[in-house]
């Protein structure tokens, strides 16, 4: 069966338009999830995440981490913050932090990535729980 060129035309741009909206609506498919809510107060502590499709329940490994922030927003004092550092994580898809939480109290994770073969940037904030 041979196809004409405004029917070829017509099937490219409606897989073109499929794809755009899969690729915009994907992002938001996946979550940060925090795995230890709590921890204790002090120095070089070690929070992990892991990034989850929501879609399939499935870990995410590869993703670059573009920003990070961790500070007591959740009590009020969103200019107490602290550094944060990557580090190697354990397993595909968590990824792992070093902090210091300098006082008992809430403190808001804030963490954007990157995932491969998705176009914006997940964004989530966390909720970790320092105790003394």
């Amino acid at each position: 069966m041979k196809m004409s060129n405004v029917a070829r035309a017509a099937m490219a741009a409606l897989i073109a338009i499929a794809f755009a909206g899969i690729a915009r609506a994907e992002i938001k498919n996946y979550e940060f999830q925090l795995l230890q809510p709590t921890v204790k107060a002090g120095a070089d502590r070690i929070l992990t995440v892991r990034l989850v499709d929501k879609t399939s329940g499935k870990t995410v490994p590869d993703a670059v981490i573009i920003a990070s922030r961790l500070d007591m927003t959740p009590d009020g004092m969103p200019e107490m913050a602290t550094k944060v550092s990557p580090m190697p994580g354990t397993e595909p898809g968590t990824y792992l932090f070093k902090a210091t939480f300098g006082m008992a109290g809430r403190w808001q994770l804030s963490l954007g990535a990157k995932v491969q073969g998705q176009t914006g940037t997940v964004e989530n904030k966390l909720v970790v729980t320092a105790e003394q």
